[in-house]
């Protein structure tokens, strides 16, 4: 910022226009002409994130390191001298313990004042205590992170820091700490490339770069222009870096929607069993129509959507994007919130309304990417304790090339593999198409539900009738001939309940369809949330393991199944 008359007015570097300085530093240094975010420093930071009164700096004492007696312009020793002089600070991290809305914490900040905030000896000894700090309590880090990379005064040893500082945040992985980065602006180098980006979640302020190598280093190299947005927080989200942006006077609320849910695992919510009244569990009960009728009901643009369901039913939500490996697929949504009293991590595809919106989310038909969000969110639960909830509506993976070179076959699978070991209750309901290998890539789960105009299918009626009759209008014939519709799945026992719908659909009425929906997921969630984690795995394999079973193998399985809990 540069400031004019005697510091009362400040030009804002992102729009060029004169702000008042008070309003600016009321706003938390955020241009409130274009929302420009400026720099704060680690007081600063540490007073807007956390309650007031709350704060007790950590006192990590950690003697001054000059290991290669590095000197350029001048010695090693008078920088860090005149770096504390200048910020008042001892290093460039400041750690603390506190409390967001009540919620307790620790936080480590990186200060960019002192020396680029760069990553040194004594940064990472910071770094790693805090998060060991984090362990002994078990309570959730928070990491502020604003750097240049690896301090080059200190040579290899700063590089010895991105793998002390890594492990530290593998032992919280370990543990089921919760984790959680805010990157600010600049992020680059050793720190962006060890604890920056291996938290749980990373939330980014608008604006803010985060990157190995810097751009001027990139276009040198290759010889060629980057875009204007690229490393920025609006770039890494579409790539699937980040989890999420928020404004600094948002960041509050976020991190406590998140601490909540973290720290409150369901088990702590099971309670006495209680029945899922909602659910019709007798085929008998439920209305004998063609199959393919139920088809066209399901396929209607009309009926709520995963989002729509989010929004009714699971409160305090936070969405999370991206595989962290280059994409954020739109056609799966998914993150942390509560549904009725118990943290949930839900997970659904998304098709949409209107042709804009199913064009914008794919249709429904996840990429790999989508399935590998979808991993690393389950991963999350399981690492957290928390129950997973998935919503299914989609025809299919997606088909396209692109999905075929990134390993579509392959994110099935290793969701397949995984959803089948995860050791916290598992729910998936069929909301409207349960399209194929697809769909059930989300629904290796405990309870397995469908909605009572919904189906589930190996594969379309349309794709069936053209390989089989060799005609696509014979579609009915094979809607009928697959047994697609809930009253045929659960005689055939692949799903175990059906979710009634509104009279005229749960189009016709989406407020009733989510009522209906929420009293059958809580009571099947109260239902295994009682049970441990290794009965819940053994009750998962155990249902998958008998279809197709001859009678003698299922009762030697079932042998099998009780030995096991008896061992656990």
């Amino acid at each position: 910022m540069t400031t004019r008359q005697g510091s009362v007015w400040l030009l804002c570097p992102g729009c060029g226009e004169m702000i008042y300085g008070r309003s600016f530093d009321r706003a938390d240094k955020v241009c409130p002409l274009c929302g420009h975010h400026a720099a704060l420093n680690a007081p600063q930071r540490l007073a807007q994130l956390l309650d007031e009164g709350s704060m007790r700096v950590l006192d990590h004492t950690i003697p001054d390191s000059d290991p290669l007696g590095f000197a350029d312009t001048e010695p090693y020793p008078e920088r860090l001298r005149k770096a504390r002089i200048r910020t008042g600070l001892d290093e460039a991290a400041v750690c603390a313990r506190g409390a967001i809305e009540g919620h307790p914490v620790i936080v480590a900040v990186l200060d960019f004042r002192f020396l680029g905030g760069s990553l040194s000896a004594a940064v990472g000894e910071a770094i790693t205590q805090a998060a060991e700090q984090a362990l002994r309590e078990r309570t959730p880090l928070v990491l502020v992170t604003a750097s240049g990379g690896a301090r080059m005064q200190e040579g290899v040893l700063a590089l010895m820091q991105m793998a002390k500082t890594s492990q530290a945040l593998g032992q919280l992985d370990e543990a089921g700490v919760l984790t959680v980065t805010i990157v600010t602006d600049p992020t680059f180098g050793g720190v962006a490339a060890s604890f920056a980006t291996l938290s749980d979640v990373i939330i980014a302020e608008p604006g803010a770069r985060l990157g190995f190598a810097g751009r001027r280093v990139i276009e040198q190299t290759i010889r060629e222009s980057l875009p204007a947005d690229f490393q920025t927080a609006e770039f890494l989200l579409e790539h699937g870096i980040v989890d999420a942006i928020r404004p600094r006077h948002e960041l509050r609320s976020t991190l406590a929607r998140l601490l909540s849910a973290a720290t409150r695992s369901g088990a702590a919510h099971a309670g006495a069993r209680e029945p899922a009244t909602a659910l019709v569990t007798d085929p008998g009960e439920l209305a004998d129509r063609h199959p393919w009728e139920t088809v066209r009901a399901a396929r209607s643009l009309d009926r709520p959507s995963t989002l729509d369901y989010i929004g009714m039913l699971v409160s305090e939500f936070v969405e999370l994007h991206g595989d962290r490996l280059g994409s954020d697929c739109p056609a799966v949504v998914g993150g942390v919130g509560y549904l009725a009293d118990v943290p949930i991590v839900v997970i659904g595809t998304q098709k949409g309304h209107t042709a804009a919106e199913l064009t914008e989310r794919g249709y429904g038909m996840p990429s790999p990417a989508g399935y590998r969000k979808a991993a690393r969110l389950m991963r999350l639960a399981a690492k957290l304790g928390l129950p997973v909830v998935t919503l299914i509506d989609t025809a299919g993976a997606h088909p396209g090339a692109d999905a075929e070179r990134n390993g579509q076959s392959v994110a099935i699978a290793e969701n397949l593999r995984l959803m089948a070991g995860l050791p916290v209750p598992t729910v998936a309901v069929v909301i409207g198409e349960g399209g194929s290998g697809g769909a059930l890539a989300l629904a290796v789960t405990n309870q397995v539900l469908m909605c009572s105009n919904a189906v589930y299918s190996v594969i379309s009626p349309e794709g069936c009738a053209s390989i089989l009759w060799k005609d696509t209008e014979a579609a009915p014939r094979a809607a009928e001939a697959l047994r697609v519709d809930a009253r045929s799945l659960l005689e055939l026992g692949v799903i175990d309940g059906v979710v009634p719908e509104p009279h005229g659909g749960s189009g016709a009425d989406h407020a009733a369809a989510a009522s209906a929906l929420r009293e059958a997921l809580t009571g099947v969630l109260h239902e295994l949330m009682p049970l441990d984690a290794m009965t819940i795995v053994v009750d998962r394999r155990a249902r998958f393991r008998r279809f197709g079973m001859a009678p003698n193998v299922e009762d030697a399985q079932d042998i099998e199944d009780a030995e096991q809990r008896e061992t656990a």
